[in-house]
């Protein structure tokens, strides 16, 4: 039997900034964590060989170089860090789908996302919001409720168009059900295009086998929507 995750401390906080970072680096961690370069090593060494995270090699965005160490956690870090009921609600939904078909899995997958909605919209209240605020509070909604949300600027200094936001979910709440019922991964795509008023799309999702899910938000477009035009 594999023992369990790291305690918490320092290791923990670590194997935390690679869930939500990842794919990071050791300097990064470093900078972010205040810690030694050896003292980050040393923790990402250990939790290297207890299997719950691996390096990967990230070549320069620009120019000739030698690819960068990231790190990332593994299939197995994200399959402990999963409900244990995965297996009842998976036999559950199964039952559910033979019964009453797709739209009632996909009702079920709706309702799963009920409180992503409901804290977006209180965030946002009845204040205008633009396309770069809407993305800002989508993610700290998902991190809060534990999805490690983070969020990625991509296309800075090209025309204005090719800008894009990337928001990120280290972690999925239902981690093991998306990759039974793709039904989940569809439905939350939606609920974040519905949010953000614009078209968005899916990268890479966990379900897939991807280090994180990464939805494209195309972010030069700066639209501002007022409160009555907001999903109810």
């Amino acid at each position: 039997m594999p023992g369990p995750l790291p305690a918490e401390g320092t290791r923990e906080r670590v194997l935390q900034l690679v869930l939500t970072r990842g794919p990071v680096s050791a300097a990064e961690i470093g900078r972010e964590l205040e810690l030694t370069a050896a003292a980050v090593r040393r923790h990402l060494d250990a939790l290297e060989n207890e299997g719950l995270v691996e390096v990967k090699l990230v070549k320069p965005s620009r120019g000739a170089g030698r690819p960068s160490r990231r790190y990332v956690v593994t299939e197995r870090a994200q399959t402990r860090l999963a409900d244990s009921h995965l297996a009842v609600a998976t036999d559950a939904l199964t039952r559910l789908a033979e019964l009453g078909g797709e739209e009632e899995l996909r009702a079920v997958a709706r309702r799963s996302f009920a409180e992503v909605e409901e804290r977006f919209l209180a965030a946002v209240g009845d204040r205008e919001t633009d396309l770069t605020e809407r993305t800002e509070i989508l993610t700290q909604v998902l991190d809060g409720l534990g999805y490690a949300g983070s969020l990625r600027h991509v296309g800075e200094g090209m025309a204005p168009t090719l800008r894009a936001a990337q928001v990120c979910q280290g972690h999925c709440p239902l981690q093991g059900l998306p990759t039974r019922f793709p039904e989940f991964c569809d439905e939350e795509t939606a609920l974040f295009a519905r949010l953000l008023g614009v078209d968005v799309r899916r990268l890479s999702t966990l379900a897939t086998g991807g280090h994180v899910c990464t939805t494209h938000v195309p972010t030069g477009r700066h639209l501002t929507t007022p409160a009555h035009d907001r999903p109810e």
